[in-house]
């Protein structure tokens, strides 16, 4: 997909003066920070598009190369990052200030790197991030194309119950702000060098950037706040999902240490082969073997579809490779509305072994000049054939 106009992000003009544009973009960044709209992908994206576009156009040098040749001329690996690859991490670390505490300082994605990891830090205490889990579901035809409910076990980390996550035997009265950072998870150390005064911040180490240390630490999770277990998960898969599509189930992996965020469940889509009809999208297609007397005198055949069986009529005369569309009778699609259709697709069954009555038979039936085709069926034949190379 074409990149936007980095104006057309931010809605400011080309002659717009630097405070215009850090106005601009913070304004977008607070519309679509990823803490006011939880889990909506959309706007995680137009979060991310604006703090492009803010990295460019507040950039003296490169936004000149932009004005002059556009998205090509910062395609190079002069741009500095701002090629649409940019984390959560990479905008909070530069970009950060500009939200002036809106979010505070606990703010979900300004405190862990990029949606994962054991935990992350930035200008606040560390808060621990579950990892995530995945896992794999099977699905049949029909369900597939009616939607589901599936329940399924997982081996997971949950809170431990016996200190309500919080790791500490006692509960909260057991954990104390951490003195050598005094809660901030960060300590600052002042050298002095040749230039002058120097100052450093870095994680306490005392704490691993919690700001908290644990007085008693519990005796079934050891001051984790988690412990192995196992949980029944029930979840609805939609209808019209297709292999290898991904559902993620926000909070629903790894509990994390200590009251922190828990991680997602994956859920990967398996389809299972269906014996007799194959997917194409949303449409299914079924190969109708037909004997000979059926396509020369016609007949009405039963086919599969996904929920039982449907009558379709073979006019006198079909020809093998001829498609009979039913409407509706395939797939709904997950995106948009509608259905897709069952394609089937005439085949004729020719014996391998015949006996020497039917052998006679036949070469009688040869001699009939309906049994041989015209010149203009033959170019019929000969246009479809091409039109199905192509």
């Amino acid at each position: 997909m074409a990149k936007r106009d980095y104006y057309e992000v931010l809605e400011v003009g080309k002659t717009a003066s630097f405070d215009e544009i850090k106005k601009a973009y913070r304004q977008k960044a607070i519309q679509y920070h990823p803490d006011k709209n939880p889990g909506d992908k959309q706007a995680e994206e137009k979060f991310k598009e604006a703090a492009e576009a803010y990295g460019v156009l507040s950039d003296e040098q490169k936004r000149s190369t932009y004005d002059r040749f556009g998205h090509a001329g910062l395609s190079g690996a002069s741009q500095g990052g701002y090629g649409g690859g940019m984390t959560m991490e990479d905008i909070f670390s530069q970009f950060g200030d500009l939200f002036g505490g809106h979010f505070g300082n606990f703010s979900r994605f300004s405190t862990f790197s990029d949606f994962g990891g054991d935990y992350g830090s930035s200008r606040g205490r560390t808060v621990y991030r579950g990892s995530d889990l995945r896992v794999k579901v099977k699905l049949n035809l029909k369900e597939v194309a009616t939607g589901v409910e599936k329940k399924i076990k997982v081996k997971k980390y949950i809170p431990c119950s016996k200190c309500q996550g919080t790791g500490a035997d006692g509960g909260e009265k057991s954990i104390a702000s951490c003195p050598p950072c005094k809660g901030t998870g960060y300590v600052t150390r002042t050298t002095r060098t040749i230039i002058g005064q120097m100052q450093t911040r870095s994680m306490c180490s005392s704490c691993g950037g919690s700001g908290e240390t644990i007085k008693k630490k519990c005796t079934t999770c050891f001051g984790d706040g988690i412990i192995s277990s196992e949980e029944v998960i029930t979840f609805n898969i939609p209808a019209g999902v297709a292999g290898g599509m991904q559902l993620s189930l926000s909070g629903k992996g790894n509990a994390a240490r200590r009251g922190g965020i828990n991680g997602d469940l994956l859920v990967v889509i398996e389809e299972e082969r269906h014996p007799e009809l194959i997917r194409d999208e949303n449409d299914l297609i079924y190969n109708l073997l037909l004997t000979i007397p059926q396509a020369i005198l016609g007949d009405s055949i039963e086919v599969p579809t996904v929920d039982g069986k449907a009558k379709v009529k073979i006019d006198p005369g079909t020809q093998s490779g001829k498609v009979l569309r039913l409407r509706n009778k395939g797939l709904p699609s997950i995106n948009t509305y509608g259905t897709g259709d069952l394609l089937v697709n005439v085949s004729i069954y020719i014996p391998e072994k015949i006996s020497s009555a039917e052998k006679e038979k036949i070469k009688e039936l040869a001699k009939s000049e309906n049994f041989h085709p015209t010149q203009s069926m033959k170019e019929k034949m000969f246009d479809k054939f091409r039109d199905l190379l192509e």
